[in-house]
């Protein structure tokens, strides 16, 4: 046992190491996680802009979020299979980084329009940002296809990290001047952090694609792979359309071109060609964005899922 200024207590009666950890136990605040969190856009003006509606603004925001935390998911199923330490953490702070913004575009969602938060049994003490996450099936997601499918190599994950970023901060750019203010703040901050994205993606690209043979090979095989998953990202939805005709969402079409300029530019010093590979169809036109997902996204929700629904009304 210790005194007050941190030194072994000669005097003190035999317990067990732990006891120090039990002190103040009703203040959560000691701990790494407490039992409450603070909504996170508590002192954000939430009011929806004029001209805009409710139900398009919380739409939109969902096809953001879903994308950061389908792809936030699917790198955490990285964590300790990196090739060394050092990625290891990186890729887990980009899933982080990913699971941050998803968190606010939820939070924005539900308060831009409640109607979109599945309802749970009354007295659940799950937020809405955690109901949007782990409440809906997978045909209420929005997510592109792209960052939905099962991880592969190191070399897949460096591509689609890489396919993705490009696009992502392409939008968010243009995003932080969103007529909505939550979009635009969640938008400053997220150009910083998927900048970092796309540079770590870009660097490993490089270094597999000049590496050893069989570096080349994965890496050309693994873009050869999500290729057909590319083009979606930059398909504008109907939704994404009116976002961007009422100024607080971004036409994913307009920035094609700019993500493609960057996207060459890692492939031309990387020496590997553009895949001459088409596009993934859809079905009747649907894709992701309209809840057309492949079979790989029901069974990482049913993982990732489980706890919450199983205990809807637990706190932790």
């Amino acid at each position: 046992m210790y005194d007050d200024h941190g030194t072994p207590d000669p005097n003190a009666a035999p317990g067990s190491i732990f006891d120090g950890l039990m002190q103040d136990v009703g203040d959560s605040s000691q701990w790494a996680f407490g039992t409450d969190f603070e909504d996170p856009l508590a002192g954000v003006d939430l009011t929806v802009p004029d001209g805009v509606d409710a139900t398009a603004l919380a739409t939109y925001c969902l096809m953001l979020a879903d994308d950061a935390l389908v792809l936030s998911h699917r790198l955490s199923e990285w964590c300790s299979r990196a090739p060394d330490l050092e990625d290891d953490i990186a890729l887990a702070n980009i899933a982080l980084d990913l699971l941050g913004q998803a968190r606010l575009l939820f939070a924005r969602a539900a308060a831009a329009d409640p109607g979109v938060v599945p309802s749970l049994p009354v007295g659940s003490p799950v937020p809405p940002e955690d109901a949007l996450a782990f409440f809906r099936d997978a045909g209420d997601f929005r997510n592109v296809r792209l960052v939905e499918v099962p991880h592969g190599d190191f070399a897949h994950v460096v591509t689609r990290v890489l396919l993705f970023s490009c696009s992502r901060l392409a939008v968010l750019e243009r995003l932080r001047t969103s007529r909505d203010q939550v979009l635009a703040a969640v938008a400053v901050k997220g150009v910083k952090e998927v900048s970092y994205h796309r540079d770590y993606a870009a660097r490993w690209f490089l270094t597999l694609a000049r590496g050893t043979e069989e570096s080349r090979t994965r890496l050309e095989t693994a873009l050869l792979d999500l290729w057909p998953l590319h083009p979606e990202l930059f398909a504008t939805h109907q939704v994404e359309a009116e976002a961007a005709a009422c100024g607080i969402g971004v036409d994913p079409a307009d920035v094609e071109a700019e993500a493609g300029s960057v996207l060459d530019q890692v492939l031309a010093t990387s020496g590997v060609d553009r895949p001459d590979v088409g596009a993934l169809a859809g079905v009747r036109g649907r894709t992701g964005r309209d809840g057309l997902h492949s079979e790989a996204l029901s069974r990482m929700l049913a993982e990732m899922q489980v706890v919450a629904r199983a205990h809807p009304r637990g706190q932790w």
